[in-house]
């Protein structure tokens, strides 16, 4: 199930990325992400939603709720490359180290929309 997000929660979103890709630490692809959440470092997951064939991304939200990641979906996987510097789209980032940004603030918002 896909959750509608507001427009202010998927701003913060890409600012935390854009600062933890500064200061901390960031995964990118399904890969690398996939490996950061088996591990236990990803501390927040977001992928997009327009990623096709759905399969490559269907087992992320499921690891994370067994490894109790809080974990979201944005629109495009254009906007979610470019917030993580890349020139290329992606299809899903992993927050690892949020360096100056706080991750909590991401998280008790997402509660609040549901």
């Amino acid at each position: 199930m896909v959750r509608v997000m507001s427009d202010e929660l998927i701003q913060k979103v890409f600012s935390l990325i854009e600062t933890a890709r500064k200061s901390g630490k960031i995964a990118k692809g399904a890969n690398e992400v996939t490996k950061a959440i088996e591990r236990g470092h990803a501390k927040l997951v977001v992928y997009a939603e327009d990623v096709s064939p759905k399969e490559i991304l269907m087992h992320i939200p499921i690891l994370c709720k067994e490894k109790k990641i809080p974990c979201l979906t944005v629109p495009t996987r254009v906007d979610l490359g470019a917030s993580a510097g890349l020139k290329v789209s992606t299809t899903a980032i992993a927050v690892i180290n949020s360096g100056k940004s706080d991750v909590t603030e991401i998280v008790s918002l997402m509660e609040k929309e549901n």
